[in-house]
C-alpha cells in the first residue's frame, strides 16, 4: 500500500518524501516538473538510500494520471502540486483557478473511483485574509485577498462538500505558515525559478553574491521595527507534521484543518540580522513600496495540531537560517550545479 505524493519533487513535497520513507512507508510520486526539477527526487533517494517510482504527469492530464491509479495499489494521497506564487496569480488568475482547482477536482474523482478516499491537503494560511489579531486560531473566518489563496479556500470548500456527500473520506487540511529552512544534508531546498517570491532564498541569492542586494516591502507596518511580521516554520519540521496528519487520516474519517506554524512570529529585519549572525554574511537591504495584499502580522496558534496530531515545530529560525545557507552554499545555482565542498 503506497502513498501517493502529488509535486513531490517540489520544496515541501521532497522534504517530505524524505520522512515518509524514513519513516517506512512507500511512496509514489507524481510531478509536471513545471516549478521543480527531477534532480531533486535523485536526492531523495540518496539520502533515504531507498528507491521508488515517479511519473512525469499533469494533473489535468486524468487520462495519464488515472495509469497511476491502475498500476499501483494506492492507500492515501499527499496533494501538493499547484501553482504558489501570489503575484503571479494577481497577474493569470484563470491559470491559477483552472490549474490548482481543477487539477484537485481531477485528482479527487480518480481517488473516489479507486476508493481512495484518505488525503492530506496543502493548503495555506493565506485562507485567513487580514486577520483582525494575532495568533490565528483554525476558527477565524476565512477568506482571501488573492487568487492564489482563494484557490486554496475554494479547495477547501470543495473537500469539505466531499465529505458531507460520502463520511467515508478522511481528510486533513494543512494551513502553512511560512516554510524556511532545507535539510541538514544540504542536498535539497528551495530552489525558486527567477527572482524569489519569498524571503528566505532571496537573501541566500544575496548572501552566496547571484543579487546584489535585498528588497525588503515596506517599513511602515504596525510592527515592533516597521517591517512585516511572519511566522517562519522549519520545512522539515513542516514535513513530519504531514506524517503526523498522515497517521491520523489512516485511522480515523472526518474532515479537519490544522495550523503547522511555531506561534513564534518575526519581522523580515529580525530574519536578516539572525542569518547576518548565524552566517556571518552580511545582507545589504533597501526599503521599497509595500506589496498589494501584505498584512502587519501573521503568526500561528498551533495547539490544536499539537493536541490532535502531536505535533509541534522543534527547529528555531537559528536552524532555518543555518540549513538555508548550507542549501546555498552547496547549490548556488539550485540543483542545476553541484559545488562538492563541504562546509
Amino acid at each position: 500500500m503506497a502513498i501517493l505524493v502529488t509535486g513531490g519533487a517540489g520544496y515541501i513535497g521532497s522534504h517530505t518524501c524524505i520522512e515518509l520513507l524514513n519513516s517506512g512507508y512507500e511512496i509514489i510520486v507524481v510531478d509536471n516538473f513545471s516549478n521543480s526539477k527531477p534532480e531533486a527526487l535523485k536526492r531523495v533517494s540518496e539520502l533515504t538510500k531507498k528507491s521508488f517510482k515517479s511519473y512525469n504527469v499533469d494533473l489535468l492530464d486524468q487520462v495519464t494520471l488515472e495509469k497511476v491509479f491502475f498500476e499501483n495499489h494506492i492507500e492515501s494521497v499527499i496533494h501538493f502540486a499547484g501553482l504558489k506564487a501570489v503575484g503571479e496569480s494577481v497577474e493569470t488568475p484563470l491559470r491559477y483557478y483552472h490549474n490548482n482547482i481543477t487539477g484537485t477536482v481531477v485528482l479527487c474523482e480518480l481517488m473516489q473511483k479507486y476508493n481512495v478516499k484518505k488525503l492530506v491537503f496543502s493548503s495555506s494560511a493565506t485562507v485567513y485574509g487580514t486577520p483582525k489579531y494575532v495568533p490565528i486560531t483554525e476558527d477565524f473566518s476565512l477568506q482571501s485577498i488573492n487568487p492564489y489563496g482563494r484557490t486554496k479556500l475554494m479547495i477547501e470548500e470543495i473537500l469539505r462538500d466531499l465529505h458531507l456527500s460520502d463520511d467515508n473520506w478522511s481528510i486533513a487540511l494543512l494551513r502553512y505558515f511560512n516554510p524556511i529552512g532545507a535539510h541538514e544534508s544540504g542536498r535539497i531546498g528551495e530552489d525558486p525559478n527567477g527572482i524569489p517570491n519569498n524571503l528566505m532564498p532571496y537573501i541566500t541569492q544575496v548572501a552566496i553574491g547571484k543579487r546584489e542586494n535585498l528588497n525588503i516591502f515596506g517599513k511602515d507596518y504596525n510592527t515592533h521595527d516597521g517591517t512585516g511580521v511572519r511566522d517562519y516554520v522549519h520545512v522539515v519540521d513542516l514535513a513530519k507534521g504531514h506524517l503526523k496528519a498522515l497517521e491520523k487520516i489512516i485511522n480515523s474519517t472526518g474532515i479537519d484543518a490544522f495550523n503547522l506554524g511555531t506561534g513564534i512570529g518575526y519581522s523580515v529585519l529580525d530574519v536578516v540580522k539572525i542569518y547576518e549572525n548565524v552566517t556571518s554574511r552580511k545582507i545589504p537591504y533597501n526599503f521599497t513600496h509595500r506589496r498589494s495584499g501584505d498584512i502587519d502580522k501573521c503568526y500561528a496558534d498551533p495547539t490544536k495540531a499539537n493536541k490532535e496530531l502531536g505535533w509541534k515545530a522543534s527547529k528555531n529560525l537559528e536552524d532555518m537560517c543555518r540549513d538555508s545557507w548550507r542549501w546555498q552554499k552547496n547549490n548556488p545555482e539550485g540543483y542545476n550545479e553541484e559545488i562538492k565542498e563541504k562546509i
